[in-house]
C-alpha cells in the first residue's frame, strides 16, 4: 500500500506580472494586462502537481503558512484537491510573496521574494510520529531561513531534519532555489548526506558540484553531466542524482547507470510561461519514484511533467495526469 509523499517547504502567493521586455538599470518597461495571482514555492506546486498527476496518490502538505488573505488562498487552492492532506500546515504571521516578472519577448522569468513565514519554518514544526510518507520532500534550501542554519554536528538544521527522517524509514529528497551566492557549498553540501533523491537544475548543480555546465556562451556542457552526478553521489546522495535543465534531464541511478532523455520538440506557440516548469519536472521523477519505476522512465514523466507546465502561463495550470503526460510525450518526442 502506498503511504504517499509529503511535500514540506515553501508556500509562496506568486503575483505573476507580464512584462514588455526586460529593463536595463534606471530603465522604465511596461506591465502588461494580465496581471494574475497564483500560488507557488515547492510545497504549492510540486503537491498540486503530483495531485494532477494521480488524484488517488497519498499527499501530505507540510510548512508555515501566514495568518492572512495570502495565506487563504494558498489553502483554498490546496483544498480543491481531495488527496492533500493540510494538518501539518502551520498558519501565524504574514504569508511569503513573490513577484514573479515575466518577460513576454524571452519568456524568461525573474523572482523578487517576501519570505515571510516560510523562513520561521524548522524541525519542531514536524510531529515525526504522525508523519507516515515514503518519502519527504522539501523544497527550497537557500530560501528555508531556519533549516539553512549552521548546526554543529550535522552542518545545518536541514541536514539533521533529513536525517532524523531517513532514521524513521522515510526517503528524503530535496530541490534548491535558483541564486546568484557562494552559499551552496555551505548550505547544500551537508544535505547531500542525507538525501536519497536529489533533483536540482543544472545552474545549481554546478554551484554544488564546482563542475562547469554552462559554458561562456551559454551552451550546455553535456559532456560534464556525468561527473557532476557523480560528485552529487559522492558528496552522499544515496539513490538517485537528477539534473534538469531546458535541453532535458539526466541522472545517475543507485547502480551508477548514467541517463539522458532530450526535452520534447514542442510546437510554435505551445510555451505560454516557464513558472513552475522545474517543480513540475521534480514532481513528475517524484511520482515515478513513489511508485517504484526504474530512473529513466521517472525522467521521461518528469520531462513530459515539464512540457505540460510550459502550456500555460502559471505554474499548475497545464499538468495533466500521468498517462496523458506521457502520451505528450510520445507525441512529441
Amino acid at each position: 500500500m502506498r503511504k504517499g509523499i509529503c511535500v514540506a517547504g515553501n508556500m509562496i502567493v506568486d503575483i505573476l506580472y507580464p512584462t514588455a521586455g526586460w529593463p536595463k538599470q534606471g530603465e522604465l518597461v511596461h506591465i502588461l494586462d494580465g496581471i494574475t495571482r497564483s500560488t507557488g514555492g515547492a510545497v504549492c506546486n510540486v503537491i498540486v502537481d503530483l495531485a494532477k498527476l494521480d488524484p488517488a496518490l497519498p499527499l501530505y502538505a507540510m510548512g508555515r503558512n501566514g495568518a492572512d488573505a495570502e495565506g487563504e488562498l494558498i489553502l483554498s487552492r490546496l483544498r480543491e484537491h481531495k488527496n492533500i492532506c493540510l494538518d501539518n500546515v502551520k498558519c501565524e504571521g504574514i504569508s511569503a510573496f513573490t513577484a514573479v516578472m515575466s518577460d513576454t519577448i524571452s519568456k524568461e522569468r525573474t523572482f523578487f521574494t517576501y519570505l515571510g513565514a516560510n523562513a520561521h519554518f524548522e524541525e519542531a514544526d514536524i510531529d515525526w510520529e504522525k508523519l507516515d510518507a515514503d518519502i519527504l520532500h522539501i523544497g527550497y534550501i537557500l530560501l528555508l531561513n531556519a533549516l539553512d542554519q549552521p548546526d554543529g554536528e550535522y552542518g545545518t538544521k536541514m541536514a539533521r531534519l533529513l536525517h532524523h527522517a531517513q532514521q524513521r524509514g522515510i526517503k528524503t529528497s530535496i530541490d534548491v532555489v535558483s541564486e546568484a551566492s557562494d552559499r551552496f557549498v555551505a548550505l547544500v553540501r551537508p544535505a547531500l548526506k542525507y538525501t536519497d533523491y536529489c533533483i536540482i537544475n543544472e545552474i545549481e548543480a554546478q554551484q554544488t558540484t564546482g563542475v562547469l555546465l554552462r559554458d561562456a556562451s551559454g551552451a550546455l556542457k553535456r559532456e560534464n553531466l556525468p561527473e557532476a552526478l557523480k560528485q552529487m553521489k559522492a558528496l552522499g546522495v544515496s539513490t538517485w542524482a537528477v539534473i534538469h535543465a531546458p535541453e532535458g534531464g539526466f541522472g545517475l541511478n543507485e547502480k551508477g547507470e548514467y541517463f539522458e532523455i532530450d526535452s520534447l520538440r514542442l510546437p510554435q506557440g505551445f510555451i505560454q510561461g516557464t513558472v513552475g516548469a522545474g517543480d513540475a519536472f521534480c514532481a513528475g521523477v517524484l511520482y515515478g519514484a513513489e511508485m517504484k519505476w526504474p530512473l529513466d522512465q521517472s525522467i521521461r514523466l518528469g520531462v513530459a511533467a515539464a512540457a505540460c507546465s510550459l502550456s500555460e502561463p502559471g505554474a499548475t495550470e497545464g499538468m495533466r495526469s500521468a498517462a496523458d503526460a506521457m502520451r505528450l510525450y510520445q507525441k512529441l518526442r
